[in-house]
């Protein structure tokens, strides 16, 4: 399915990134500013139907995340991020210790080969919490999970990206989150459940603020143009919950979030109000760990990139694409509305050839 790629201009301009990410651990963590900072329950399931202590079924073979949303990802078969992620399961995690467990799963492949010190380096936590989180796991200390985890995720380090300058490691490292998208998205089954699910809901409402207000206004401009009624949230304040109010009165069923570092609070308690209010959250996410998971019911993870001064999201973005091919398959006019689209253009003369 085929769209112009043209950028739409009108209200609700793409928004900047509002901060630096990665200060340092001084107890919670920076990665949970603007979160809820109270424990949470880290569930990501292998398959099963249902887990313990009141979590959620898992959802067309998909993992579970806190509060029983599901996440994509988690089925992929011989995965070392997978593996990694059920090594968490049942654990009640700490911010600190979430921040850890996102940043080995964004790098699983290398995390049999780090060092504490390193490890906390690339979470930017000091090097005790990662010692806590090893004992926090079940294990003595760090030493002895690295062992273990050499022992069941066995992989050669990544290339040597020494001789890089920054920015060639930043897109080293946007590379290496694309390779994970395609790894996780070898199960499509949580995507196309997505799809269907904003397909069939009429309004569509299309959440993103700050950092994340580019990624929604990307969407809503593509959904547009196939959905009959996509209504962009890329504003915060008062007059949000009116917003989602009037979209479930008018009959939307499902809200779509785009959720990246560093989270506002204010997108956590308008997931709640949302899912209050009725409708199924579907939430594109920089990891399963981020503060939306507990106010979502579908969580689809895009990892970001954090080597340079503000955060980049080429792998939300195109996760964005592959999530609106899956609510094209589940809308039968959406080629037709393509084709009157591109004809009324040609008449308008809107694109220079």
């Amino acid at each position: 399915m085929r769209a112009d790629g043209n950028p739409g201009a009108g209200d609700g301009g793409a928004g900047a990134p509002d901060g630096v990410v990665g200060a340092s651990d001084a107890g919670a963590g920076a990665w949970d500013a603007g979160a809820d900072t109270s424990y949470g329950r880290v569930t990501v399931a292998d398959g099963s139907d249902s887990q313990a202590e009141g979590s959620g079924s898992v959802a067309e073979g998909s993992g579970v995340v806190p509060d029983g949303g599901s996440v994509v990802g988690a089925g992929v078969p011989d995965s070392p991020a997978v593996r990694l992620q059920a090594l968490f399961e049942g654990h009640r995690l700490t911010p600190t210790q979430r921040r850890i467990a996102h940043s080995m799963v964004r790098r699983a492949a290398d995390v049999p080969f780090l060092s504490s010190v390193e490890l906390a380096e690339l979470a930017g936590v000091s090097q005790p919490s990662v010692t806590r989180f090893a004992v926090a796991l079940g294990f003595d200390g760090y030493p002895a999970l690295r062992r273990h985890l050499r022992e069941v995720a066995p992989a050669e380090p990544a290339g040597d990206t020494a001789s890089y300058n920054e920015y060639q490691q930043a897109v080293e490292a946007e590379i290496e989150n694309l390779r994970h998208l395609a790894e996780v998205l070898s199960d499509p089954r949580p995507v196309r459940k997505a799809g269907r699910l904003l397909a069939a809901s009429r309004p569509l409402p299309v959440l993103g603020l700050r950092a994340a207000a580019s990624q929604a206004y990307g969407f809503a401009y593509f959904a547009a143009k196939v959905h009959p009624d996509v209504r962009l949230l890329n504003e915060g304040g008062t007059m949000i919950h009116d917003r989602i109010d009037a979209a479930v009165r008018a009959g939307a069923s499902a809200l779509l979030c785009f959720a990246l570092p560093r989270h506002p609070r204010e997108v956590v308690d308008t997931l709640a109000y949302a899912k209050e209010a009725g409708l199924t959250v579907v939430t594109v996410a920089d990891s399963a760990f981020a503060p939306v998971a507990k106010v979502s019911d579908l969580l689809l993870p895009a990892a970001v990139g954090t080597g340079l001064a503000f955060d980049t999201a080429c792998a939300p973005m195109l996760l964005g694409r592959v999530l609106l091919e899956a609510m094209c398959d589940g809308l039968p006019d959406a080629q037709a509305r393509l084709e009157e689209f591109d004809a009324k253009a040609a008449v308008r003369g809107l694109f220079v050839d």
